[in-house]
C-alpha cells in the first residue's frame, strides 16, 4: 500500500485525482500506476484500469487470478467492473469512497465471486491525500 500511496502522490503533483494502484504477482510488483485522466485526456485512464492493462500485458494473460491489487481508494463502478472481468484474486483497498454515487459497494456492484476484498489498510493516509487534493482545488478557485 505504501507504493500505491507514492503513486497517488505522483498523481497529486500532476494535478490528477490522487489515486494509486499496484498489482503484485507472487509478491513481486508487476504494475504500478496512478490516475492519468487529465494527462491522457481520457476519462477511463483510472489507476485500476491502467494497472490491470499493464499486469495482463506483463504476464501475457487475460485473467489475473493469482494477483493482488493495492489501491488507495475504493474502486468506482467502472473500475469494479474491470476488476470483475480481470478475475483478480485479491484487492486491498486503502480508504472507502468519498462520493457514494461512484462507490461500487454503495451501488451494489459485485466483484468476481473468487475475489477477496479487504479495506481500511493505511486508511488515514489514503483519505488524507484525497481530501487535501480537493481542498487545494477549492482554495485555488478562490
Amino acid at each position: 500500500m505504501k507504493i500505491a500511496l507514492k503513486e497517488a502522490i505522483i498523481a497529486f503533483k500532476k494535478n490528477e485525482v490522487p489515486i494509486g494502484a499496484v498489482i503484485t504477482y507472487k509478491n513481486i510488483i508487476i504494475a504500478k500506476t496512478h490516475n492519468l485522466t487529465e494527462t491522457m485526456n481520457n476519462s477511463i485512464a483510472h489507476a485500476e484500469i491502467l494497472a490491470i492493462s499493464s499486469a495482463t500485458k506483463y504476464l501475457g494473460v487475460k485473467y489475473i487470478r493469482k494477483c493482488t491489487m493495492y489501491v488507495t481508494l475504493e474502486p468506482c463502478i467502472m473500475c469494479a467492473g474491470a476488476l470483475f472481468w480481470s478475475k483478480i484474486g485479491k484487492i486491498v483497498c486503502g480508504a472507502s469512497a468519498i462520493d457514494n454515487n461512484k462507490s461500487f459497494l454503495y451501488n451494489g456492484i459485485k466483484l468476481h465471486p473468487k475475489t477477496i476484498y479487504i479495506s481500511g489498510i493505511m486508511k488515514n493516509q489514503c483519505i488524507s491525500i484525497i481530501k487535501n487534493f480537493f481542498l487545494f482545488k477549492r482554495i485555488k478557485k478562490l
